[in-house]
């Protein structure tokens, strides 16, 4: 159909602002795309925490994150998330397009609204998640890798489109660092311990700049932690905390290699990106979505277990961190991630109304 300019809402989960101070990987991909959507002359209107920056008209039932409030269940289905949902969907008519990044929060809502819904399902498909996913099919549903879609096999997918950033500006580094790093969250699923038993093994620092919930969101991370990780920690082995994203990309650029040893089928991981787009090479569990972002041999080393894991951070000289930089502002840039969405939302909109093709 004709480019012409399009009216879309963005809907983002209120638990994080957009983009996020900290923690909060699918914030800033809501917050590139957005800007960037904004960027081709669209009408965008961005339905997030009221602390939300964007250029977007954003518009929000609270004025905080629920996270940064401490609302109790502040990543669940609360009242407050449930009334933002009923919102925004309140207001889907005055849109061409409605894109939903709540997951299966969104969904029942979705399902029966006029106004087309694209719903990008950034979370993992458990056996629960699929059983809504296959009987709501109004939706057209996107998954973030390939990995990810064959993981719910009897959902039909309007699209597989990876997750992209603006990574122009993220600082790229020649010369490696000299300490190991782990990015994201404290949990099993992450496998922050397996990261600890690399770095012990071959005695070199190594920095875990993650995020641990807090017991009333997690207990289980609490109890991971406590036990595989608090233990372990040493003037070589530190943990620092959540970081903001100048310190998260600073840490990045002056890394020796990011570890990413995830125990489950992830399905995208950002860190990874990040760490190549600052030239700094990753080594991953051959698990979910790893092997379609890591070249292996080339960005990184796609391994199966620590043992490998410590053969490559031996030979990560072999990897160019130029050609890491280059892979992934070619692979994940947000321009790409956009051309591929705003082409859905047109591809969309035609298949509501024939009648509009060029």
């Amino acid at each position: 159909m004709e480019k012409r300019r399009l009216k879309i809402a963005q809907i983002a989960n209120i638990a994080e602002t957009v983009p996020p101070e900290k923690y909060g990987g699918t914030e800033r991909v809501v917050f590139t795309l957005t800007e960037e959507l904004i960027r081709r002359g669209h009408d965008v209107t961005l339905f997030a925490s009221g602390d939300s920056k964007t250029s977007a008209n954003l518009i929000s039932i609270y004025p905080r994150s629920l996270r940064r409030s401490k609302v109790e269940n502040a990543y669940g289905l609360n009242l407050l998330t449930l009334l933002h949902i009923g919102y925004a969907y309140e207001r889907a008519s005055q849109f061409d397009i409605v894109h939903d990044h709540m997951g299966y929060f969104g969904l029942p809502t979705a399902n029966i609204c006029k106004t087309p819904v694209v719903i990008t399902a950034h979370g993992p498909f458990g056996v629960n998640e699929r059983r809504i996913f296959e009987n709501l099919t109004h939706p057209h549903v996107v998954a973030i890798s390939h990995s990810h879609a064959a993981t719910a096999p009897k959902v039909t997918f309007a699209d597989i489109i990876h997750n992209g950033l603006q990574m122009e500006h993220f600082p790229f580094k020649q010369k490696k660092g000299e300490y190991l790093l782990f990015l994201g969250r404290i949990s099993l699923e992450k496998g922050t311990h397996f990261a600890i038993e690399a770095a012990q093994y071959l005695d070199m620092p190594l920095i875990i700049a993650a995020k641990l919930n807090s017991i009333a969101d997690s207990p289980a991370d609490v109890a991971y932690f406590k036990q595989y990780v608090e233990p372990r920690l040493s003037d070589r082995i530190k943990w620092i905390g959540e970081v903001t994203e100048k310190e998260r990309n600073r840490l990045l650029s002056n890394a020796m290699c990011l570890l990413h040893p995830v125990t489950w089928s992830e399905p995208f991981g950002l860190a990874i990106i990040e760490s190549m787009a600052c030239g700094t090479p990753v080594i991953g569990f051959n698990l979910g979505s790893i092997p379609e972002l890591i070249t292996d041999g080339k960005t990184g080393f796609v391994v199966r277990d620590v043992g490998e894991m410590i053969d490559a951070v031996v030979k990560i000289d072999q990897i160019d961190r130029r050609y890491c930089r280059t892979y992934a502002l070619s692979n994940f840039s947000s321009r790409k991630m956009t051309d591929a969405y705003e082409a859905l939302f047109y591809r969309v909109l035609e298949s509501q109304n024939p009648k509009s093709k060029s």
